[in-house]
């Protein structure tokens, strides 16, 4: 048993195991006190205030008390961010972890712009961890990715990968969390989808290109397609080639 999960562990691709490493490490950490909860949370003037920029990164990685909740969001890390690693960015590290940094990004900035607005201010000063929402919104990304995968809830009834995130934001409802949260990663899942997949289709711009630095941090492997072994291409019959 031992072994066959530590070859799991080991098979997983790189940011994957990286995050779900750091994201184990210190939601145990903090459950036997070893680390303090009040010096991760995102709070904004301590970050500009007193220079505690760790705080920008710290908040993605603490999944609050070892809950069943915490089982369910460390599923839902180990899988679909392996997923996407493997197959939708494979042989692209640095831009998976460029959609990560972008990610972080948008709700960093929505959670602190919220908490500028009259009427919502409450409701987004509530959020000082956004863990749970990075990880719903590799949910997002990849079920639109990969909207006709037949799936079941709980073997209680069968939907497509579409309709992923809805379900599961129901299922948050239902358990009384909150929902901002889910709404949260939906909004930069999608966001982060736009950008990539619909605006450069519709017009040939491509705006969320990785930089070159991130790229130099990054030894991507290339993705080689093997041609079948012993494959002979015959030449084209002689009448074709004179033809005018």
């Amino acid at each position: 048993m031992a072994q066959a999960v530590e070859e799991w562990y080991k098979q997983m691709p790189i940011i994957t195991r990286s995050y779900l490493t750091a994201a184990i490490v210190t939601t145990i950490g903090c459950s036997l006190d070893i680390i303090s909860p009040h010096n991760l949370y995102l709070h904004p003037t301590l970050v500009a205030k007193h220079y505690q920029f760790w705080r920008l990164i710290t908040n993605f990685l603490y999944f609050r008390k070892m809950d069943l909740d915490f089982l369910f969001h460390m599923f839902f890390l180990a899988r679909y961010c392996k997923l996407l690693e493997e197959n939708s960015f494979r042989g692209r590290t640095a831009d998976f972890f460029y959609m990560l940094l972008f990610g972080a990004t948008v709700l960093t900035g929505i959670v602190l712009l919220g908490g500028m607005i009259p009427y919502l201010s409450e409701s987004f000063a509530k959020i000082i961890f956004l863990s749970n929402s990075l990880t719903f919104m590799m949910v997002y990304v990849w079920s639109k990715q990969n909207p006709f995968i037949h799936m079941s809830f709980l073997g209680l009834f069968t939907f497509t990968a579409a309709y992923l995130p809805w379900v599961l934001l129901g299922f948050s409802v239902l358990v009384g969390a909150s929902a901002w949260v889910d709404l949260l990663g939906m909004i930069a899942g999608h966001a982060y989808y736009f950008l990539e997949d619909v605006y450069p289709r519709m017009t040939g711009r491509r705006p969320l290109r990785t930089p070159s630095f991130i790229k130099s941090l990054f030894a991507d492997e290339a993705v080689v397609v093997a041609r079948p072994a012993n494959v002979r291409f015959a030449a084209p019959p002689a009448e074709d080639m004179h033809q005018d």
